[in-house]
């Protein structure tokens, strides 16, 4: 038996939630506030795809591990498609004049183009666009 997932929930440890919001906002992704406070926010990235943001002392009361400090060690790189390549360029320089940083530079692999960014709590975001036509073609 194969898992069935329809939705994911990824959590995300971050400095200040409230500032978090603020940048992604700018960056231009919606909350859903019913699932949002001053411990967490639900970024919708997409119908079925939702980024918690959770403080970085509610996020410890989950794991008996320790939080990473994603300013220092990379933890997970948050890959999310784009419609265009203007798109992915749109995406990061939103990021970029919001306060983040570059992750990579951009990678043009013709069918495929990619570039990153690291968000204000350090996570590294990439945003991908991809040719399937092109894909299918190479």
């Amino acid at each position: 038996m194969s898992i069935q997932a329809n939705k994911i929930f990824i959590n995300l440890p971050v400095k200040d939630v409230k500032k978090t919001v603020t940048f992604f906002n700018e960056v231009g992704f919606g909350f859903n506030a019913q699932f949002s406070d001053e411990n967490a926010a639900c970024m919708v990235i997409s119908e079925h795809i939702y980024v918690m943001l959770l403080s970085e002392a509610y996020f410890q009361t989950f794991t008996k591990k320790s939080v990473a400090d994603a300013t220092a060690s990379t933890e997970v790189i948050l890959a999310i498609s784009a419609t265009s390549r203007e798109s992915v360029d749109e995406i990061v320089y939103k990021a970029l004049s919001s306060g983040g940083s570059i992750s990579n530079d951009p990678q043009d692999h013709g069918f495929m183009y990619a570039w990153s960014f690291q968000d204000i709590d350090g996570h590294l975001w990439e945003v991908i666009y991809m040719d399937e036509n092109a894909a299918a073609q190479g």
